[in-house]
């Protein structure tokens, strides 16, 4: 069985967004398959596309698993969906939003899923929790790190440092 090691974006901007982001961090390390190895810091951000929304709250975690892409992505619906996250607009407003931003470097393109993550190198709100704990990590299809793609990018958006995770880093 083939351990990989992947990056999950987290988002939230509906109801306590940072206890949001916090629980879902737990609910990710608690799934069968999965340990957590490192959890950003906690940002909050502008939004992006509809700018009439509530301020996010994005962090990032890198986790190692057995379960393959499609299994993984499963998973995070399940925990978006106990979470109470119903998809209604693209780019809308969300209790909860997980994002497979990386599966080693597998590049996986279907309907249901795109990895990895099709828009992550326009984004400071996922760049910038993505470095701070993968910042040498090497994107497949752009075969530049993330700091590269981070110190690259045009996005003027707001990310500003509101808390690090009580466990920070490798461990």
């Amino acid at each position: 069985m083939r351990s990989v090691v992947c990056h999950i974006g987290i988002g939230s901007n509906l109801g306590d967004a940072l206890e949001n982001c916090k629980s879902a961090v737990k609910k990710i390390s608690r799934t069968d398959f999965v340990s957590l190895i490192a959890s950003s810091s906690f940002y909050k951000t502008d939004p992006v596309g509809d700018e009439r929304q509530n301020y996010f709250i994005n962090a990032v975690v890198e986790i190692m698993t057995t379960l393959s892409a499609e299994e993984l992505l499963k998973a995070l619906q399940k925990i978006e969906a106990g979470m109470g996250r119903k998809r209604t607009i693209k780019g809308g407003p969300r209790v909860i939003d997980l994002d497979i931003l990386f599966y080693g470097q597998d590049i996986i393109k279907r309907n249901d899923l795109s990895v990895p993550h099709p828009e992550m190198h326009k984004r400071r709100f996922v760049l910038e929790p993505l470095n701070e704990i993968a910042s040498y990590f090497i994107h497949p299809v752009y075969g530049v790190s993330v700091r590269g793609l981070k110190e690259r990018l045009d996005d003027n958006k707001s990310v500003r440092l509101i808390e690090r995770p009580v466990t920070h880093g490798r461990h």
